[in-house]
C-alpha cells in the first residue's frame, strides 16, 4: 500500500469528519473534542488549523483520504496527532504517514500524548522512535471521565 501526505483540501474535511464521528475510533482516542457532532465547531476547529503555523497534513493511502496527521504547538513543545479511519487500523498507515511527517518535520523534540489503554497508539508512536517519558491524567471528552495517559518524547 502506498501511503503519502499531502496539503489538506476542502473535500477532505467532510471525510475526516466522518472519520471523527466513529463511536469506537472516538472511545480509543479519548481525547476529542466536547462533542464531536458539532460540525460548526469542527469547521471552525479546521479553519484555526489550516490559518496556523500548524504542520496538518492529509494521509492518502494508495490514492484514498483515509485520515490526517499533525505536528502542532510551541517551538520546543510541539507535539504529533494523527487519526487514521478505523477501516484502516492495523495495516501499518499510522505508522508509515507518521514517518513520512517526521521526515518533513525535523526539528526535535517533539512530543506525543496517548490514552494509557490505547496500546495502538502507543505501538505507532514506539515504532516511530518515540519512548515513554511521563505519565499524566486528562479529561478525556469521548469517555465522560478523566484517564491516565502517557506521554512520549522522539528526540534528536
Amino acid at each position: 500500500m502506498d501511503i503519502t501526505l499531502r496539503q489538506i483540501h476542502d473535500s477532505d474535511l467532510p471525510v475526516f469528519f466522518r472519520h471523527t464521528n466513529d463511536p469506537e475510533a472516538l472511545l480509543m482516542a479519548a481525547f476529542t473534542a466536547k462533542d464531536p457532532a458539532d460540525r460548526a465547531a469542527f469547521d471552525a476547529h479546521w479553519e484555526r488549523i489550516r490559518a496556523s503555523d500548524v504542520v496538518a497534513r492529509t494521509v492518502l493511502a494508495d490514492g484514498d483520504v483515509v485520515g490526517n496527521a499533525a505536528v502542532y504547538g510551541e517551538p520546543g513543545e510541539r507535539e504529533v496527532t494523527y487519526w487514521i479511519d478505523r477501516a484502516y487500523w492495523g495495516r501499518g498507515i499510522a505508522t508509515a504517514a507518521l514517518r513520512v511527517l517526521l521526515d518533513e518535520v525535523r526539528e526535535r523534540p517533539l512530543y506525543a500524548r496517548a490514552a494509557a489503554d490505547n496500546a495502538g497508539s502507543r505501538r505507532v508512536l514506539e515504532k516511530c522512535g518515540f519512548r515513554v517519558t511521563g505519565e499524566d491524567r486528562g479529561y478525556a471528552n469521548a469517555r465522560g471521565e478523566e484517564i491516565a495517559e502517557v506521554v512520549l518524547t522522539l528526540d534528536g
